[in-house]
């Protein structure tokens, strides 16, 4: 099979955001933006993926770790230009070049595979994604010749007034001959209104030479969704959560008042959970079977709970396990714990996990009650069927043995737990 390697272009400042942070380290359903465009490159099977970064270039190289390697665009000078600092990179290389934009993160995995296998399948050295839109204001349009074959890619502002009526667009999205692409990329003159060097001008190009330019059209609009404003980011995040709660209402979750619970990306719920409204789920969040969770509960990420787990309203739990069947009904916080199975955690109780310089360990045992309005000061430990009695203090110094009874504050022993079966 042939090589695929990917560039995605993440250079742009995004101007239009008024942000510090790069537009595309922007957090979609709790995720960078620019991860949703690698996970497309991993998904497809790119072998190597390159992303070309230009504005605040150590935060998004930080951003991307060792998932792809780093190119720099020191100068802002169009797409071609970017894709052409890649070139040290493909000398000598066959195969095919994915090239993606950095901030579309609704692109579909299933689309870009099918657009790399219509490319092979066709024997071209160019193919890009089109769809079709109602309305293509912004947007590039596909000129085709009079046979329908594919001759140009035509900005807005360089459109003719027939050119403009044209609504069928370019996503942004290339899929090259990697020996075809950068013979040629260097032939690309600048435009002559910006003095850019736009990649779309390699299809009129590679075209006017003789070589198999084509499209491949998705109906799949979103592929086109780039994010230039904060009103586009709320559209994409809208669209992706839609998708996620679809998902796992598919996979046997309930969710009570869909359009009120929010699940980030990378979480994980077991069957026949149910999901109140107001809820809100991180990523890396797991949640067994038979749960309940909400209303108005927040579940922040290092969170698993265990099967048949209930919690309840305005309650927050944060990097902490809890074992099968244990109750959090009312008002409380459990920060950096670790629950057995069948314990209990009254309204109002709180782990002060936080001791201004690190986050501390809470342990609370199987069985284990504690009570309304409890403080449990970590590190600390209650013990199997231990019960830390309502309002009580347990602080760092001091903990509740096994299936023992502490009230007070500071905590006090004061006789063996009754047996909670």
């Amino acid at each position: 099979m042939k090589e695929l390697r990917t560039i995605i272009l993440a250079a742009g400042k995004g101007t239009r955001f008024q942000s510090e942070t790069p537009k595309v380290l922007h957090l979609l359903a709790g995720k960078p933006v620019l991860h949703y465009v690698l996970d497309v490159a991993a998904a497809v099977g790119s072998l190597r993926t390159y992303v070309v970064v230009g504005h605040k270039a150590d935060m998004v190289r930080a951003s991307v770790g060792a998932r792809a390697e780093v190119v720099v665009q020191h100068e802002q000078l169009g797409t071609a230009h970017a894709v052409r600092c890649c070139a040290g990179h493909f000398k000598g290389v066959g195969g095919e070049v994915l090239v993606m934009c950095g901030d579309t993160p609704l692109l579909d995995k299933a689309v870009i595979r099918q657009l790399v296998a219509d490319h092979r399948r066709q024997g071209r050295q160019a193919t890009v994604l089109t769809t079709i839109l109602a309305d293509a204001s912004g947007y590039g349009r596909i000129i085709r010749g009079e046979k329908g074959a594919l001759v140009a890619i035509r900005e807005q502002k360089d459109c003719s007034a027939e050119e403009a009526a044209v609504r069928e667009i370019n996503t942004g999205v290339y899929c090259f001959s990697a020996e075809a692409l950068f013979a040629s990329i260097g032939r690309i003159r600048p435009n002559p209104k910006k003095k850019e060097f736009y990649l779309t001008d390699i299809m009129a190009l590679l075209a006017a030479q003789g070589g198999r330019t084509g499209a491949f059209v998705t109906d799949a609009w979103t592929a086109n969704l780039g994010l230039n404003t904060r009103a586009d980011l709320a559209l994409a995040e809208k669209i992706f959560r839609d998708k996620i709660r679809a998902h796992w209402m598919e996979n046997g979750v309930t969710l009570v008042d869909p359009a009120t619970i929010y699940i980030e990306d990378g979480a994980h719920i077991g069957q026949d959970t149910v999901i109140y409204p107001c809820t809100y789920i991180h990523a890396g969040v797991r949640i067994g079977k038979n749960c309940s969770i909400g209303p108005f509960a927040r579940l922040r990420p290092g969170t698993k709970l265990g099967d048949a787990v209930a919690v309840g309203n305005f309650a927050e739990i944060s990097r902490s396990v809890l074992g099968d069947g244990v109750m959090m009904k009312h008002f409380s916080f459990l920060g950096d714990a670790v629950v057995g199975a069948c314990a209990n955690i009254g309204a109002g109780a709180v782990t002060a996990n936080y001791d201004g310089h690190n986050k501390n360990k809470t342990r609370i045992g199987r069985r284990a009650f504690i009570g309304c309005d409890a403080v449990l000061v970590a590190p600390t430990e209650v013990g199997d069927g231990g019960v830390a009695g309502a309002g009580c203090v347990v602080t760092p110094s001091r903990k509740i043995p096994r299936g023992m009874v502490g009230v007070g504050v500071p905590v006090s022993i004061i006789q063996k737990a009754k047996t909670h079966e």
